[in-house]
C-alpha cells in the first residue's frame, strides 16, 4: 500500500479501439477497503476503464498501479495474480459446468475464500450446486459470477454493471451482499448506471461522460447536487 493509503490507482488512461479513442486521460484511485463507483450513461467508457485496469485492453497512454507498483503491460493473468478480481458485465459463467464446478474453476491462491465462505455470502447457491450454470436465473448467475471470482481471493474486486437486468428485489439483495464484502475489508470498484444501487454501497464516485472524468466526489455530495445528477446522469 502507498503512504497515502491508496491500493489501486489509474493515471491518465487513454484507450483506443482501432481509430476510435474511448478514454481520454482518465484517472481514479481507491483506498484500501473503499467502495468506489464509476457512474455514467451507456457508452461513457465505464466498462472500458475496468478492462484497462484488468489488462483486457491495453491503454495507449497512462498506467495502472497496485500498491504504487505499475501494472504496465500486464495481462489479465498477471493482474489476477497480483490480486485483482474481475466480474464482467456478461458474467461469463461456464453454462455446461455445475455451480460447484464453476466455483472450483475460480479457486486460486492461499486459503481465504472457499466454497463454505462463498455459500455463507450467497446461501441461495447452496441448493443449486449440482445445477448447470446455464440453467440459473440472471440473479443466480450474477451471484455465481461474483462467488467464482471471490474463490480467487482478490484484494480488489471489479464489478462491471452488476445490477444490470436484475429485478429490483434481486438488486436489493445484491447490494446487501456487496455491503458485506465491503465490511470484510475488500476494496471494490463498480461500473454502474444505477445511482440508487451505488448510493447504497459506495463511498465515492467518479462520473464519466464521453470517455472523460467529469465529476469526482463523495457519494453524499453527489446525492445533494441535483444539477450535476441531471446534467451527467439524467436523474
Amino acid at each position: 500500500m502507498t503512504a497515502d493509503g491508496m491500493l489501486l490507482e489509474a493515471r491518465g488512461l487513454d484507450v483506443r479501439y482501432g481509430p476510435s479513442r474511448v478514454l481520454f486521460d482518465v484517472s481514479f484511485r481507491l483506498a484500501a477497503g473503499e467502495a468506489v463507483a464509476l457512474l455514467g450513461r451507456n457508452g461513457a467508457g465505464k466498462s472500458t476503464a475496468l478492462k484497462a485496469v484488468m489488462g483486457l485492453v491495453p491503454p495507449a497512454a497512462g498506467q495502472v498501479l497496485l500498491e504504487g507498483v505499475p501494472l504496465q503491460g500486464a495481462t489479465p493473468c498477471l493482474a489476477a495474480e497480483r490480486g485483482i478480481g474481475y466480474v464482467p458485465q456478461e458474467r461469463r459463467i461456464f453454462p455446461d459446468l455445475s455451480v460447484r464446478e464453476n466455483l472450483e474453476v475460480g479457486r486460486r491462491g492461499t486459503p481465504g475464500w472457499d466454497q463454505v465462505k462463498v455459500l455463507e455470502l450467497f446461501p441461495a447457491l447452496a441448493p443449486l450446486l449440482s445445477r448447470a450454470g446455464g440453467s440459473l436465473s440472471g440473479g443466480e448467475q450474477q451471484m455465481l459470477a461474483i462467488a467464482r471470482t471471490l474463490m480467487g481471493n482478490p484484494r480488489v474486486l471489479l464489478l462491471d454493471e452488476p445490477s444490470e437486468g436484475l429485478a429490483p428485489v434481486v438488486v436489493r439483495s445484491l447490494a446487501d451482499r456487496i455491503l458485506a464484502l465491503k465490511a470484510s475489508g475488500l476494496t471494490l470498484l463498480l461500473s454502474e448506471q444505477n445511482l440508487h444501487f451505488t448510493a447504497r454501497v459506495c463511498d465515492r464516485v467518479y462520473i464519466l461522460e464521453r470517455g472523460r472524468i467529469e465529476y469526482e466526489g463523495a457519494m453524499a455530495a453527489l446525492l445533494g447536487d441535483s444539477e450535476i445528477r441531471r446534467r451527467l446522469l439524467m436523474v
